[in-house]
C-alpha cells in the first residue's frame, strides 16, 4: 500500500507545480435579436504566467474566432488575430474596443440572461495549454454604451 500512497502524493505534487492559472472576470456576450448572425463575447483575462490566448470555442455559434479592432486612418477596422498576448500578473482586457472574441453564425438567438458557455484555450511560453470553462451572461444591448455593432460586420 506504501508504494501507491507515494506514487499518488509524488502525481499530486507534480500536478501543483506544472498548472499555470488563468483567471477569467466579467465574461459576457452581448444579446442578440432574432436573425442576427453574430455576436461579440468579453472578458478580463489574468494570467500567473507569460501565456497567450489561442483559441476559444462554443457550442452556439458554428464559427469563433479571436479579432482585434483598430482605428486606422480614422476608419475603424476588425481582423482575426492568431492569439493574444498574456502577460503574467496582468488583467487583459478582451472588450469591443480591441481584442475581443467574435461567435460567428450564431445556432440561435442569445437572449439577454442567457448564460454562454465558452472554452479558452491559454498556452504558457513552454507551449503547454490549459482549457478553461467559462459560462458567459448575455447582456441586453441597451445595458451598456455602444460603441459599434459587430453584428452587421459579418
Amino acid at each position: 500500500m506504501k508504494p501507491v500512497k507515494y506514487l499518488l502524493l509524488s502525481l499530486l505534487g507534480m500536478s501543483l507545480h506544472v498548472s499555470a492559472q488563468t483567471v477569467v472576470d466579467d465574461a459576457w456576450v452581448r444579446a442578440t435579436v432574432a436573425g442576427q448572425p453574430s455576436t461579440g463575447a468579453f472578458m478580463h483575462i489574468t494570467s500567473s504566467t507569460d501565456s497567450k490566448l489561442v483559441e476559444v470555442r462554443s457550442a452556439v455559434a458554428k464559427t469563433v474566432q479571436i479579432h482585434e479592432s483598430k482605428m486606422q486612418n480614422d476608419v475603424m477596422s476588425m481582423q482575426p488575430v492568431t492569439s493574444v498576448a498574456l502577460p503574467a500578473g496582468k488583467s487583459v482586457a478582451i472588450e469591443p474596443e480591441g481584442y475581443h472574441v467574435m461567435l460567428i453564425d450564431l445556432v440561435n438567438q442569445v437572449k439577454a440572461g442567457d448564460q454562454v458557455p465558452l472554452t479558452l484555450i491559454v498556452e504558457d511560453s513552454k507551449g503547454v495549454k490549459e482549457q478553461i470553462e467559462v459560462k458567459a451572461e448575455a447582456r441586453a444591448l441597451n445595458s451598456m454604451p455602444m460603441h459599434h455593432d459587430h453584428g452587421s460586420m459579418h
